[in-house]
């Protein structure tokens, strides 16, 4: 597979930002990309009248020095399911939300696992947070698992089961404790917003910088001129469970994130749910992370220096 230092990411279609960091590509250090003109100017502020909802969703992206930023109000700009409901009695309501990532991102040869109300795994571009994981947690015995804050060891998922309901809804989304709405998984609503079809989407940015896709992408990494094709993670569920899980009698495998492991080469992705290829934003090539319909569904840990 080709490396970023082989692949020097000359992103400079589009219009550039006025306070964007302009870039020499010879002045990129090797396993460094530039994102500068890339939806710098990505800005949304509309009314969602979703009985939930009924509020305005802003969200404004800029490209300043070395940063990409946002300011949001944590508002979603589609139609989203029933806000308190029997698996999610959370209310949505607006946040404040300023956060950065790097207009340079740089790959390194480790990987950072971040996740959490309080970690910044990455942003859609309509402003509202990816965070797959959950406070959901079981003891050993799983005779107490209690949906936060964490009690037990094994962390249970929102999606891919069915012991537990998280009451997210079509866009695999629901609301924490704080009033945050956000994505466990594909934004489904808000990729049939962008109304692509079957397309390489750009729909965030992750924390490290480099950007997010929905669902597809080229069947050779290498060539834009590949069919498209459903982009699949590399994970798989364990041949046996790992000592003192809760019982499978109670709680199928795949329950708890601890039921799955990574196989090289089992998929389209790597652990991080990315890969190294082109892009139509990026044509020279750049890492880029995958919201996908099978596991992991969305990044858990980047590539990229935080």
């Amino acid at each position: 597979m080709a490396t970023l230092s082989s692949l020097v990411v000359m992103s400079l279609q589009g219009c550039v930002e006025p306070h964007a960091a302009s870039v020499n590509p010879m002045s990129l250090r090797a396993n460094q990309s530039s994102t500068v003109g890339v939806l710098c100017d990505y800005a949304q502020e509309e009314f969602n009248s979703t009985p939930s909802v009924k509020a305005t969703s802003k969200a404004r992206w800029s490209c300043e020095g070395s940063r990409r930023k946002l300011t949001a109000n944590g508002i979603p700009d589609h139609p989203t399911g029933v806000f308190p409901n029997p698996g999610n009695p959370e209310t949505m309501s607006e946040q404040r939300i300023q956060v950065s990532m790097p207009l340079f991102p740089e790959a390194t040869p480790s990987i950072t696992r971040k996740g959490g109300p309080r970690v910044m795994t990455g942003y859609v571009l309509n402003g509202i947070k990816i965070d797959p994981g959950t406070a959901g947690t079981c003891n050993d015995a799983g005779t107490h698992c209690p949906m936060g804050p964490s009690f037990g060891r094994w962390n249970i998922e929102a999606m891919g089961q069915s012991s537990f309901n998280f009451g997210t809804d079509p866009s695999n989304a629901h609301v924490q404790p704080s009033g945050t709405y956000h994505y466990h998984g594909i934004p489904e609503e808000f990729v049939a917003k962008l109304n692509k079809g079957v397309a390489m989407t750009l729909i965030g940015w992750a924390g490290d910088g480099f950007p997010i896709y929905a669902r597809y992408g080229y069947s050779v990494a290498s060539d834009a001129h590949s069919a498209l094709k459903v982009m699949q993670g590399s994970y798989r569920l364990k041949a046996t469970p790992d000592a003192n899980r809760p019982p499978t009698s109670l709680y199928a495998m795949g329950t708890f994130e601890q039921d799955r492991e990574y196989v090289a080469g089992l998929g389209d992705l790597d652990e991080c749910n990315g890969r190294i290829g082109v892009t139509p934003e990026f044509p020279q090539g750049i890492y880029h992370y995958y919201a996908t319909d099978s596991y992991p569904y969305l990044q858990r840990c980047m590539k990229g220096k935080l």
